[in-house]
């Protein structure tokens, strides 16, 4: 998800824009004087001649990725059938370093763009190291088995031959730094080798593997320097203009900016979309309340209750269906078909169900929402609170041998929280 920089960028960029005091405190857009509107207008959209180019291209101020995971302290009560027990360990905190690359111009008004992340632990801000062990669910193997569930029978003996020679267990116990960036499992070797296509790996299994070193996907985005009404918006993705992992086109759109920057001149009325590549779908926060963050005036803009409703709740979700309780969406069309959902951390804003089946979750508007924080004024983000989280869902398959029966308890809250 296109993160948000921190106050320090947003001082920045006003520094070098040399905007006055006066505009700092400026919120409606009537009291911003026509000369300092139009300097604004000139300096925000993306042009190499722009005094933010630069600062667009390569973000001066750090991100900083925080990790949660819930570590199961009763699993084998779990596996006869009683409710998971969580604890939660973090944060482990890593330092994103980001930075756009093969930046091309086009002569429709557009620049394409990757942007390539690399993460950095950094033990002074975490609570653990990457050498902690965290007792959590056997991705692969519960994922495996609930990816066979609707293929031959065959197969399906096959996979439960591979776990028992393997000894393979439905819970494992790794460290924090293996579960991130990546573990030898002899389970990969013998699927890939047996039943090519089950996996969508090939080495080492970690969750943010592939993240590491990467981008995420080629953007096409409007410079503003023709229209300025389209400026930061995207065109493409990947060369696409909507994607086709869900079933409606509402929900396959593409809409929004690419998450870092918005117009500016922001109103309540403004919306706040944006398009995620880790989530496969685009995002709209609605306005809150105004604010001040460190001196600067903002406009807080949050995640409605209705993000990840099911189609019963919030009928226009229904493209994003197969779905379960409300509160948590399926990512598995995008996932390789791994049996993913995604959510607010501790199944906030969900259905009460869903918190209730796992001791430990306690989900807080406080601490779980949802919001961004931006400077109406230059459509540059001030502050944020992005926080997701990714859980396996299980269920005992027919033909495979034995596995936990009930839902599993979330894997970890956001892989994509940042700020």
């Amino acid at each position: 998800m296109g993160g948000c920089a921190k106050a320090g960028w947003a001082a920045a960029a006003l520094g070098v824009l040399g905007l006055l005091c006066a505009v700092l405190g400026a919120v409606m857009i009537v009291s911003v004087p026509s000369l300092i509107r139009e300097q604004i207008l000139k300096n925000v959209r993306i042009d190499p001649s722009s005094l933010t180019f630069n600062m667009w291209k390569e973000i001066p101020v750090p991100f900083y990725l925080s990790v949660y995971f819930f570590d199961v302290v009763n699993p084998s009560e779990v596996l006869q059938g009683q409710k998971p027990q969580v604890r939660e360990r973090g944060p482990y905190v890593y330092r994103e370093y980001r930075h756009k690359d093969n930046i091309t111009f086009n002569d429709n008004d557009t620049v394409s763009f990757l942007e390539y992340r690399s993460f950095e632990f950094q033990p002074h801000k975490s609570n653990g190291l990457e050498s902690d062990y965290i007792n959590m669910p056997n991705i692969l193997v519960l994922s495996a088995a609930m990816m066979m569930e609707k293929k031959p029978m065959a197969l399906k003996i096959l996979m439960t031959l591979a776990f028992s020679s393997l000894r393979q267990r439905a819970f494992m116990n790794r460290t924090v730094g293996e579960v991130m960036w990546g573990y030898d499992d002899p389970l990969v070797s013998l699927v890939n080798k047996y039943l090519p296509g089950v996996f969508p790996i090939k080495g080492k299994f970690g969750l943010f593997a592939e993240l590491n070193n990467s981008n995420s996907g080629l953007f096409t985005v409007y410079t503003g320097i023709k229209n300025f009404s389209r400026v930061h918006l995207v065109d493409k993705w990947n060369g696409l203009s909507k994607v086709n992992y869900w079933h409606s086109d509402q929900c396959n759109m593409i809409n929004g900016t690419s998450g870092q920057m918005w117009a500016p001149f922001m109103t309540p009325e403004t919306p706040l979309e944006f398009y995620s590549p880790e989530a496969c779908r685009s995002m709209k926060l609605i306005y809150e309340e105004a604010g001040v963050f460190e001196g600067i005036p903002t406009f807080r803009f949050k995640a409605p209750s209705t993000l990840f409703a099911n189609g019963s709740v919030y009928p226009p979700n229904e493209g994003f269906c197969p779905c379960l309780e409300s509160g948590i969406q399926n990512v598995s069309t995008c996932r390789f078909n791994a049996p993913l959902f995604l959510s607010h951390p501790h199944f906030y804003n969900a259905d009460p169900a869903l918190a209730e089946a796992v001791l430990g979750l306690h989900p807080s508007e406080k601490e779980h929402s949802l919001f961004l924080d931006i400077h109406p004024v230059t459509g540059i983000p001030m502050n944020c609170s992005v926080k997701l989280q990714l859980s396996l869902y299980i269920k005992a398959v027919q033909g495979i041998g034995r596995l936990p029966a009930r839902k599993c308890p979330p894997l970890q809250p956001a892989p994509w929280s940042r700020c």
